[in-house]
C-alpha cells in the first residue's frame, strides 16, 4: 500500500462506482483530504468495534491511502481481531476444555473461534501488505519435491546443503 490518496467512493453491486461512500466512512471527509499528506482525514471507524480496535483501525485509515474495499478488508481485520479477543475471554473465563455428556474431554467452541480469527486477521493483514520494508527480492523459497510430477529440480548447491549427494 503507497501512502498516496486513494478514491474512497463504493462500487456499486453492478461494479459501476457510486460517488456515495462506504457506509462506515464519514461522508463529509475523503481519505486524506487535507492535499493527501498521511493522517489528515477524518475517517472513523466502524460503531461495533472495540474501542481500542477502533482506535488501531483509525490510525491504520489515517497512515496510509486506502481505498474503499481496503477499507473494507481493514473492517474485516479489526473484526476478526475483536472475535478472537472475545473468545480468548471466554477461555480464561471457562477454560479451553470441558466435560461433555459422556464424560470425555472436549475443546470448548471458543478455542476454535481464537484459532479461526488469529488466522483471519493474519491472512487480512497480509492482504493489506501495509509493511513499510518490501519483501526481499528471493521471497519465499521454492517448495522441494513439488507436486507430483512437477518435481522441482536442485542444482548441486541445493544437493550439497539438504546432504542429498
Amino acid at each position: 500500500m503507497s501512502k498516496a490518496t486513494g478514491d474512497m467512493s463504493a462500487p456499486t453491486p453492478g461494479g459501476r462506482k457510486s460517488s456515495r461512500p462506504a457506509k462506515h466512512i464519514n461522508p463529509r471527509s475523503t481519505c486524506n483530504a487535507g492535499g493527501g499528506r498521511p493522517g489528515s482525514s477524518k475517517i472513523s471507524a466502524p460503531t461495533h468495534l472495540r474501542p481500542d480496535t477502533a482506535a488501531w483501525w483509525v490510525s491504520v485509515a489515517d497512515d496510509y491511502a486506502l481505498e474503499a474495499h481496503h477499507l473494507r478488508i481493514l473492517t474485516l481485520a479489526a473484526e476478526a481481531w475483536d472475535r478472537g479477543q472475545e473468545a480468548r475471554e471466554a477461555i480464561t473465563r471457562h477454560g479451553p476444555v470441558y466435560v461433555d455428556r459422556f464424560d470425555q474431554p472436549r475443546a470448548r467452541p471458543e478455542v476454535a473461534i481464537e484459532r479461526d480469527s488469529r488466522i483471519a486477521f493474519a491472512r487480512l493483514i497480509r492482504e493489506l501488505a501495509l509493511d513499510l520494508d518490501p519483501p526481499d527480492e528471493k521471497g519465499r523459497p521454492p517448495r522441494i519435491g513439488g507436486r507430483r510430477g512437477h518435481e522441482t529440480e536442485l542444482d548441486e548447491e541445493d544437493r550439497l546443503i539438504l546432504g542429498l549427494d
